[in-house]
């Protein structure tokens, strides 16, 4: 059984003891049941019941995740568990029994509150149906404001605490996994990333009253911006779209955009990944991998383009693609280049674009990892 399922039902367990009949002491006025044994054994509450299968299932090595639960019920849990002691093995078999029948009655379990279905329809809802319930969610009693900001991108947070004094960034870096923080940290400008780490070091006093309502405004921040028509930044379309273009028409739209806006046109130039840059940003270990999902024809016609061109970056990465493979492929693909003799423009720019594509269908699966200007391949 799912473990968060068992710890939800064990917390909402009914206050009866099942199917076991429950009856009233006349010598003492308690209540009490019968257990599956047919033993007397005292009538529990559904916190005490919750309790003794919490503590049961945690003897046994279970992992609970209480702490998805609201904070009053993980807290009336603790002061349970706190205040019973021993429990007999007639009263703890029932308490079993009941646990078990409950779970087998169970033929759906819902996410729990707006953010749970937020998160359950995830890239199903529009934009701004999202942002509403968003707002919606974060309005309502102990909704949690990280839950909002984790949710959000790095390029976003970026934007969303600019304007915030670094010790305010530190908090927000202070809540966030360790890979997004240092994603966060790296994406900023050295100074201010700097400044940041330092006050990260001066969170340690700080009130968890304060980083809730530090938490508060910057979600807030994130619901006030207005939904975003496309997934990937402007930068990202541009260079996506001159990836497919003709090497002269690439060229010329990126003098054109230098022209115009040097600074976007350096960032759409990051943004472009052509068969030129294959010998920098791919792994020798990951060649064997794309190669497998190349067209044989396409990857002579790609070689037999580039290969006349030594001096250029697609003669490199021509080279670079027959060092990484087995000896006796890369002299076959050696003749057949030779075999295959002039290759026409139009042709090699679609070999070329055939084995970019390959490339970035595994990169993007997360097959194999492009090496950036700072990794220093082993």
């Amino acid at each position: 059984m799912a473990q968060n399922t068992a710890s939800k039902t064990a917390l909402t367990a009914s206050t009866s003891l099942g199917g076991h009949a429950a009856a009233v002491s006349a010598a003492d006025g308690k209540r009490y049941g019968t257990s599956p044994a047919g033993r007397r054994i005292p009538s529990l509450s559904g916190r005490q019941k919750a309790a003794i299968m919490v503590r049961l299932l945690l003897s046994e090595g279970a992992d609970l995740k209480l702490n998805n639960l609201p904070e009053d019920i993980q807290t009336a849990l603790t002061e349970q568990l706190g205040d019973m002691r021993l429990v007999d093995r007639d009263t703890m078999s029932s308490v079993v029994t009941e646990f078990v029948e409950t779970l087998e009655q169970v033929g759906l379990s819902f996410p729990g509150g707006i953010e749970g279905a937020l998160k359950a329809l995830d890239g199903r809802l529009s934009p701004g149906a999202a942002l509403k319930l968003q707002k919606i969610a974060r309005t309502r009693d102990g909704a949690d404001p990280w839950n909002r900001i984790l949710a959000a991108d790095a390029e976003t947070l970026l934007d969303v605490l600019e304007p915030e004094s670094a010790e305010v960034a530190a908090v927000v870096v202070s809540k966030l996994p360790v890979a997004r923080a240092a994603e966060l940290l790296g994406k900023m400008p050295g100074e201010r990333a700097r400044r940041v780490a330092y006050a990260v070091a001066l969170t340690e006093g700080i009130a968890p009253a304060m980083v809730d309502r530090i938490g508060s405004s910057i979600a807030l921040e994130l619901d006030g911006r207005p939904p975003r028509a496309f997934a990937i930044s402007p930068a990202a379309r541009v260079g996506a779209i001159l990836n497919s273009a003709a090497a002269p028409v690439r060229q010329a739209l990126l003098d054109g955009l230098s022209e115009k806006d040097e600074g976007f046109a350096d960032v759409v130039r990051k943004n472009i990944f052509t068969f030129a840059h294959i010998h920098e940003r791919l792994g020798t270990r990951d060649v064997p991998k794309v190669l497998r999902e190349v067209e044989q024809g396409e990857l002579i016609t790609a070689l037999a383009a580039a290969l006349p061109l030594p001096d250029t970056d697609e003669g490199r990465t021509a080279e670079f693609l027959l060092a990484n493979m087995s000896q006796r492929m890369a002299a076959t693909l050696r003749d057949e280049v030779e075999a295959r003799g002039r290759v026409k423009m139009k042709e090699a720019e679609s070999a070329m674009a055939n084995v970019v594509a390959a490339l970035r269908d595994l990169a993007d699966s997360g097959e194999i990892t492009l090496l950036t200007d700072d990794d220093d391949e082993d």
